[in-house]
């Protein structure tokens, strides 16, 4: 199987570059940062402290997590009810942050990952692909841009669903979320070694899904 690890900062792109380039290369496109929100909007639901590590861990027995893929998109369900709108708000995100710092969800989420890279050609996104999920993934690229360019476009996300959000309110929240995810004691985001860096604040989204897709063929090439 042919495994592409895609990780970088909130807001970089790599949910609609990953998806585009799996597409594009018929493999199968992995959102794991999804499982996260999940589990935080279970624990927002039901009104936990998510950043009480030992409350979220005392919840998992509780929640069953599952990607389902109808068509080629992608799809999370929380215990039976897709959720796939609702992990996408602000609050499930400051909440998946929150989560992933938590020792057992890393580890509660960490086979469900992996079962699906062994059977698959799949490019997977998230913060510790390359690093720890996926360490041997023939492909690993760090995906990152400018905070003010990936608070634009998040900004942008949000006016298009309606949002209230101002500009400065988002990338006051990128900034916290980026210090959290590359602080954190259990897998904190950083670039694999052996990545390559693909840096899109100058890019759209055609330009970025090519240079993706041309890294991958190089690597694969090589």
């Amino acid at each position: 199987m042919i495994n592409v690890a895609i990780d970088g900062p909130a807001g970089a792109g790599k949910s609609t570059i990953a998806r585009t380039a799996a597409k594009n290369l018929g493999y199968i496109y992995v959102d794991t940062g999804a499982l996260y929100r999940a589990v935080g909007v279970y624990s927002l639901r039901h009104g936990f402290d998510t950043k009480n590590a030992d409350t979220v861990a005392a919840t998992l027995p509780d929640i069953q997590v599952e990607l389902k893929f109808l068509g080629d998109i992608q799809h999370v369900f929380l215990n039976g009810e897709d959720v796939s709108e609702e992990i996408r708000t602000p609050d499930a995100s400051m909440a998946a942050s929150d989560v992933s710092a938590v020792p057992a969800v890393r580890q509660f989420l960490f086979d469900l990952q992996r079962d699906i890279a062994k059977q698959n050609n799949c490019i997977m996104d998230g913060r510790d692909i390359g690093t720890v999920v996926l360490p041997d993934a023939q492909v690993k690229i760090f995906l990152t841009a400018s905070p003010e360019a990936r608070a634009q476009r998040r900004y942008k996300e949000l006016q298009e669903k309606g949002a209230s959000d101002t500009y400065e309110a988002v990338l006051a929240d990128l900034k916290q979320r980026d210090y959290n995810d590359s602080h954190r004691a259990v897998a904190p985001l950083k670039p694999a070694e052996d990545s390559v860096l693909v840096d899109t604040t100058a890019l759209n989204l055609e330009k970025s899904v090519e240079k993706v897709i041309s890294v991958i063929r190089n690597k694969m090439t090589d």
